[in-house]
């Protein structure tokens, strides 16, 4: 007897897709964008300061803190009180509060939700070549593509501080970061979707819109010939290594890299089980050639410490086959208290960073999935994909310009993947309007982002927090 036909599922109205009501024109939708400089004049975008009654960013901190394993709490705020730009890089929830207050043009994007400098990095695709894109992806969420564009200029301004760089250099370089994302929504809003789609920047080749600085092009080179040895093989040799019995093990190195309990170990082992059913079956199948050696909980970057993240060695064949997971907590995104609450594709904070990571990117992870622990949201990558990352704190001058501008590029087109550009490339021109009142705008935050972290700073010696 044949088996019953499975009923078929609705589908929500947010995902129905229209393949026959005619499209608007490429000069409509531009003519759309430059429409919205009345109601939202792009000078508008300078004029900020914190309101009177701005929330304390202790208890913002305090709050980002909610649910964090507590005994890393201390090692959060340490990071974040080492540098202004430490401190804008953990404080994605802060800056969610103050860009809520600013003005949009109601234009929705898929946002990376944390756009600084440092979350940008070359990692390889699958078929092995190296790639420069956005490669983060906690905070990700659907919302106005101005709050990625003036985070980005935030940390460009904070970065420039830390790198010496006057106010009127910090201008020029936020100018150029602003420049990039208009020169690129400009390129792309006549080009074909897919041709947007098949979009990469490549370090080494001539794709991107400027040409490269001498010394920019030395630092690239000098960071791709690290990311070439950034690989699982090398990371086996640097961080395990077989035992009396011949077990691989990791070498515990607390308290960033510390041993787990047999209960998590097995609890995360059938988290890896589970997370195989969010892959593609090719993939689901690679990874059925593998079986788990060692798991260690892993603290990571500066926003994330006090999440829990988890590294898993697993083996193949011989012990030249190692791949290494990461199972890392996807905890709620920073903006999302100010941001509509999205359908169900999104309720799942792993699911959601896989989606937009999936959105953003030009070609991501092929082990990327998700999963659960004890009712908690996970999502899994490999750890180490011939990533690297270009040293900010040693750019200055031309390297650092070309930087921000290639960030700003990367930018556009991430979110021309999923948006219309030509309301976008409308709105924005391509005058130095815009860019004078973001670098207004970045030249404010950069002085806030000071203050903030001299009261964080301030708070913890009076042992108030951390």
């Amino acid at each position: 007897m044949p088996p019953p036909i499975a009923k078929k599922k609705s589908v929500p109205p947010s995902d129905r897709i229209n393949l026959r009501a005619p499209l608007p024109s490429v000069q409509e939708l531009h003519a759309q964008g430059k429409a919205m400089r009345e109601r939202v004049p792009r000078e508008q975008h300078g004029q900020w300061k914190p309101e009177a009654n701005r929330e304390d960013i202790l208890k913002l901190i305090e709050q980002g803190n909610v649910g964090r394993q507590q005994h890393l709490v201390p090692l959060r705020m340490e990071r974040m009180a080492a540098s202004p730009f430490a401190f804008l890089r953990g404080a994605a929830g802060i800056m969610g509060y103050d860009l809520f207050k600013t003005p949009n043009i109601g234009c929705n994007v898929v946002l990376a939700g944390d756009a600084h400098l440092n979350n940008f990095g070359i990692y390889g695709s699958a078929e092995r070549e190296l790639l420069f894109d956005i490669n983060d992806f906690d905070e990700t969420v659907v919302g106005p593509w101005e709050w990625d564009l003036k985070r980005l200029t935030a940390s460009v301004n904070v970065a420039g501080r830390e790198n010496g760089l006057n106010a009127r250099e910090r201008a020029t370089a936020v100018m150029q970061a602003v420049m990039g994302y208009q020169d690129n929504m400009q390129r792309m809003e006549s080009m074909g979707t897919l041709d947007i789609w098949y979009l990469h920047a490549t370090p080494g080749r001539s794709n991107v819109l400027r040409k490269v600085p001498v010394k920019a092009a030395a630092i690239i080179n000098k960071a791709c010939a690290k990311a070439l040895q950034s690989d699982n093989v090398t990371l086996l040799g640097k961080i395990a290594g077989k035992d009396a019995d011949g077990h691989w093990k990791f070498h515990e190195d607390p308290p960033i890299l510390t041993f787990v309990s047999p209960a998590i170990k097995k609890k995360l082992i059938t988290a890896l089980e589970r997370y195989a059913f969010t892959l593609p079956r090719e993939r689901r199948h690679m990874l059925s050639k593998y079986r788990v050696m060692d798991v260690a909980h892993r603290v990571v970057g500066v926003g994330s410490v006090g999440t829990r993240a988890y590294l898993v060695l697993l083996m193949g064949k011989t012990d030249n086959d190692p791949l290494f997971l990461q199972i890392k907590e996807a905890i709620a995104p920073a903006l999302g208290p100010y941001l509509p609450q999205r359908h169900a594709e999104f309720t799942h904070n792993g699911q959601r960073v896989v989606v937009g990571q999936h959105a953003l990117q030009a070609s991501s992870d092929v082990m990327l999935g998700w999963t659960d622990i004890d009712g908690r949201p996970y999502y899994v990558r490999q750890m180490k994909n011939l990533k690297a990352s270009i040293p900010v704190e040693f750019l200055t001058g031309d390297s650092f310009n070309f930087y921000g501008y290639a960030c700003g590029a990367l930018l556009a087109r991430a979110h021309a993947r999923i948006s219309e550009p030509g309301i976008i490339a409308g709105y924005c021109g391509r005058s130095n309007i815009l860019r004078n009142s973001l670098a207004e705008w970045a030249e404010a935050y950069g002085n806030q982002t000071e203050l903030d972290h001299a009261r964080l700073v301030a708070a913890m010696k009076k042992g108030q927090l951390g």
